[in-house]
């Protein structure tokens, strides 16, 4: 299969579903056309609450594509590279109705942060996190707000510092990361069915305005997370993220 992006709406919920074959990881042009899928159903109206989530059974989301990492050769090419995860981050924080996040499986970097940005995240125990970016050379300065809102400073360290271990769905769940954990998909969906159904039939009025209540103080984002990005695109281009990256690849 190839990478796609796609929406649809039914019943009121709009549903945001993306793949990758290479574990859901995200390239540029799946990072831009994935903020562009949330801005579209965040103008609908339609569409009172929208559902993200990814095809497969597997990975949720496996992060930037080292595929186009490792073919960065200038600064203005990392920032637009970076840039996308922020594209997605921001889409999702400024739609005016509520997202939630159907992870089925692991998540690392920037699916971490997607997750994090969701409004409410649905998650089954297969669901274990790592922001891994410093282990190749960089750090997760793009989806940082986004986590750290979610999970606290603390966790959000302990994440960074420690690049290359997982941490449990569980252990996220009693972080504020997934409100809700299942041991199997069918249980989840069903879960999130129930909800999303509840959201539909609620008033759009009252949800935009308590969404932009839960997002206060991220008012700035869209200038934070593009310098952010820059921070990102200046790093991939080391010698030592090249060579930390291309020895990632290897693995």
């Amino acid at each position: 299969m190839e990478a796609f992006v796609r929406s649809e709406i039914k019943n009121g919920i709009g549903t945001i579903t993306f793949f990758h074959p290479q574990s859901n990881s995200m390239p540029g042009t799946q990072l831009r056309n994935l903020a562009a899928e949330i801005e579209k159903l965040g103008k609908d109206n339609s569409a009172k609450v929208i559902v993200l989530k990814s095809e497969g059974d597997k990975a949720f989301c496996a992060g930037a594509s080292f595929d186009e990492l490792i073919a960065i050769k200038d600064i203005d090419t990392g920032l637009k590279f970076f840039s996308g995860f922020a594209a997605v981050i921001n889409a999702m924080r400024k739609a005016q109705k509520f997202i939630i996040a159907r992870v089925q499986g692991k998540a690392v970097g920037g699916g971490v942060g997607i997750a994090s940005s969701a409004d409410y995240t649905f998650a089954t125990d297969a669901a274990s996190i790592k922001l891994s970016e410093l282990a190749v050379g960089i750090g997760p300065f793009v989806v940082g707000p986004a986590v750290e809102r979610k999970v606290g400073t603390s966790a959000f360290c302990q994440l960074t510092i420690n690049a290359t271990e997982w941490q449990t769905a569980q252990w996220a769940k009693e972080k504020g990361l997934y409100a809700e954990l299942f041991s199997s998909t069918d249980e989840m969906d069903k879960g999130i069915e129930i909800l999303a159904g509840k959201l539909a039939t609620s008033n759009p009025e009252a949800m935009a305005m308590l969404k932009k209540v839960m997002w206060k103080g991220t008012e700035n984002w869209d200038e934070l997370l593009i310098e952010r990005a820059g921070m990102s695109g200046t790093l991939v281009l080391s010698e030592f993220t090249v060579n930390a990256i291309n020895k990632f690849k290897g693995k």
